[in-house]
């Protein structure tokens, strides 16, 4: 899972994504913690025909059942295994609200000291990531408030040479039932494909990346 990333700045995240329309009534904080501001790209509610829209949102998706917007419990992460089944996420992923959230990097938890070390994750290329979420859009009942929010999903990786390495690992479960998670990178040329397709489409993107994509380095 991931609790702890940097949004790329606003051109580089026009330059990656040649987005066409912005709400720029809002800005997003530096570094993202759950439930704080970042901006997500989805395809444009409005207008016709297809084209990419920038929003901003809560990073922790409120759920259309949610009494507040500030949850009690983390959504901030999905597990994609879970998203038809979920009862916070089956709802966005049947109607095809899929999101991509733009990364300068991310970090994730190391254990292999015995301690916590921080490890930061950004392209080998240089590239921002584009990482594969859901989005939500919820009305306050008793002020009328529009809150959009989104959620960063997740993967099993103990299979990957990279990130199993990542987390505390539960000594009591084998190395390949640990559950460890990665985030879901899409590639720049898959992002209409995750965007717009349908979900047999999306779930084809819902995989890990080889080794060779990443830059890791303790922090």
């Amino acid at each position: 899972m991931c609790n702890r990333y940097t949004p790329p700045d606003l051109a580089d995240i026009g330059r990656e994504w040649a987005i066409g329309r912005q709400n720029p009534q809002r800005w997003w904080d530096d570094v993202l913690f759950p439930r704080g501001t970042g901006p997500f790209i989805r395809r444009a509610r409005e207008g016709a025909g297809y084209a990419r829209e920038l929003v901003v949102g809560q990073w922790s998706l409120i759920p259309w059942f949610a009494k507040e917007p500030r949850l009690k419990y983390p959504t901030n992460n999905a597990r994609s295994e879970e998203l038809e089944a979920k009862a916070s996420y089956k709802h966005p992923w049947a109607r095809g609200q899929r999101c991509i959230i733009p990364a300068a990097d991310f970090d994730e938890p190391n254990w292999e000291s015995g301690k916590n070390v921080w490890w930061r994750f950004r392209r080998a290329d240089g590239a921002p990531w584009g990482l594969a979420g859901l989005w939500a859009t919820w009305t306050d009942r008793a002020t009328g408030e529009v809150h959009e929010s989104y959620t960063m999903l997740t993967i099993n990786a103990d299979a990957h040479p990279l990130m199993r390495r990542m987390h505390k690992p539960d000594p009591k479960l084998p190395a390949d039932k640990q559950d460890k998670r990665s985030v879901i990178p899409i590639d720049a040329s898959e992002v209409d494909q995750w965007l717009e397709g349908t979900a047999q489409d999306a779930k084809a993107l819902m995989r890990l990346v080889p080794v060779e994509i990443f830059s890791a380095t303790p922090i």
